[in-house]
């Protein structure tokens, strides 16, 4: 149902650029309606995910999932401005077409489960998943540390002044700097789908955060271009680790009933982050310089790496993804 909300968003789009009366207005509510249904759509992938795959697949699953969405990072832009050639009016035809496509292949999934029984709609229920998440040290501390770096490290938000003002490169060197990140994520994620995480989760988990944090400095106090890509590759198979782990831990730990809103606290925290996180860079540059707010921005996500191992040491001793289970009952 969200991906045919929004098919129709695409397709009155195509429709408005063809007869000429789309306006600014039209297109900001197309996207206003698209936010709402991705918030549904990736709450009930998350749990989808978990009823489709075997639980001892499911960290690989989770990873080659993220590469999918990594590949279509990367591509669908070049992709969009190729098709851009032929109008407006194309690239939105484009798009309720794959997600016409979209339809009908998640309809051809069948789910063989026994059917829930729902719980009356109460205060109780509507915050339940914030309530579990709070219930698990574990996974409160793998959201809140993968939250709190992706705010401080909003460093891709300045691009373009570094593009511009200080590695002195032109739109080609911008789209090499935007792309750096995704390729570095999409190389973790194949290398994670193809290797599985094995022991030391946790640690793991803080290493690659810290890792994010020096990488994200490094590349503020760069003024080298191939320097700056690189630094940028590696935030980005850094994060990706983190968010396999993050994840990987949120499906395998959370009881079936519980996946959908859980799946969705995990959603809106993760993506708010994400555009606070490029707030924030916004607004330290304004008040420092772009410089200054990258550098800041890494030296906080490496102070949080320590503050969160004083203050989930569950979290820094968690072993193993296929014990999730049997810390989440250990913590109950």
């Amino acid at each position: 149902m969200a991906q045919a909300v929004q098919m129709l968003a695409a397709a009155a789009l195509a429709v408005g650029s063809l007869q000429g009366w789309i306006t600014e207005t039209a297109i900001f509510g197309a996207v206003f309606v698209i936010g709402g249904a991705r918030a549904f759509e990736s709450a009930a992938m998350q749990a989808l995910l978990a009823a489709v795959v075997p639980r001892d697949k499911l960290p690989l699953a989770v990873a080659s999932n993220a590469t999918a969405n990594q590949t279509a990072v990367i591509a669908g832009p070049a992709l969009g401005g190729l098709i851009y050639v032929a109008g407006p009016a194309v690239v939105y035809i484009v798009c309720a077409t794959l997600f016409a496509l979209a339809v009908v292949l998640m309809s051809l999934i069948y789910l063989d489960h026994a059917p829930v029984q729902r719980e009356p709609t109460t205060l109780k229920t509507i915050f339940a998943g914030i309530a579990f998440i709070r219930s698990q040290p574990v996974m409160l501390g793998a959201i809140s540390l993968d939250m709190v770096a992706v705010f401080l490290g909003g460093a891709t938000a300045l691009l373009p002044i570094y593009a511009r003002d200080i590695l002195h490169t032109g739109p080609w060197g911008l789209g090499l700097l935007r792309s750096a990140t995704a390729v570095g994520a999409l190389a973790m994620a194949l290398w994670l789908s193809r290797y599985p995480l094995r022991g030391g989760i946790g640690r793991l988990m803080f290493r690659c955060v810290a890792i994010f944090g020096v990488a994200t400095i490094v590349f503020g106090l760069s003024h080298v271009f191939v320097l700056s890509v690189v630094a940028l590759f590696i935030m980005g198979a850094a994060d990706m680790v983190s968010v396999v782990i993050r994840l990987s831990l949120v499906q395998l730990a959370t009881p079936d009933g519980m996946r959908g809103r859980v799946g969705a606290v995990n959603s809106m925290f993760i993506g708010a982050s994400n555009q606070l996180g490029e707030f924030e860079s916004g607004l330290t540059a304004a008040w420092f310089g772009p410089v200054a707010a990258v550098v800041i921005g890494g030296i906080g996500t490496i102070l949080v790496v320590a503050v969160w191992m004083r203050l989930f040491p569950q979290l820094a001793r968690f072993d193993r993804l296929s014990s999730a289970n049997a810390a989440v009952a250990s913590e109950r």
